[in-house]
């Protein structure tokens, strides 16, 4: 079965970066379009990015310029560096496939 991992969540004050990662299992990861999602507090859930089985990204307007994914097929691995995080970047980071299979979610707070 499809199984999805993220880590990589923390807490961090505002204009720092962290680096999210998913690993997924039970798919053929090289063929896979992957994308990344966050739901904050009160909120639907919003698509952040996403990468194509060929390695072309697309983002939110909320982010592009400030995050970035990217893959690693030999690891099974996608990747959201995010930079200049803000306050409002506060939520839990879910990684999915097909947006059939979602992991467990990470938690990022920006705070000072």
């Amino acid at each position: 079965q499809v199984q999805l991992v993220e880590s990589g969540g923390a807490l961090v004050q505002p204009g720092g970066s962290l680096r999210l990662s998913c690993v997924a299992s039970g798919l053929n990861f090289q063929f896979a379009d992957m994308a990344w999602y966050r739901q904050a507090p009160g909120k639907e859930r919003e698509v952040v990015a996403h990468i194509s089985a060929g390695n072309i990204p697309h983002y939110a307007d909320t982010v592009r310029g400030r995050f970035v994914i990217s893959r690693d097929n030999a690891k099974s691995t996608s990747y959201l560096q995010m930079n200049s995080l803000k306050p409002e970047d506060t939520a839990m980071y879910f990684c999915t496939y097909k947006s059939l299979y979602w992991g467990q979610g990470t938690q990022v707070t920006v705070s000072s």
